[in-house]
């Protein structure tokens, strides 16, 4: 923490990315979902089949949640589409 010149300390942020067990930055709002979705699942399915289903779809849910996090995220934290190929744009600045 750094201090300015009257002496009273000055938080600069994050010196580092966020990152939580593994999940990086926006993908942690989307392992909070996944959980959360997981949870929901557990009671719907606890109410219409039974603990134990409930249980076994919340399992399911949260591993393919956080799965697709992690595929996504070994993208980049800033994954764009990339087209390959040439692109020739005519008459642009045509009126």
């Amino acid at each position: 923490m750094a201090m300015n010149e009257d002496g009273y300390p000055v938080f600069k942020g994050l010196q580092k990315p966020l990152e939580f067990m593994g999940i990086r930055g926006r993908f942690l709002t989307l392992a909070a979902g996944a959980i959360g979705v997981s949870f929901v699942g557990f009671i719907v399915f606890s109410i219409a089949l039974g603990k134990l289903a409930g249980f076994i779809a919340m399992l399911v849910l949260a591993v393919a949640g956080l799965v697709t996090i992690y595929v996504k995220q070994s993208g980049g934290l800033h994954n764009k589409k990339r087209h390959r190929g040439i692109f020739i744009y005519n008459n642009i600045f045509k009126r």
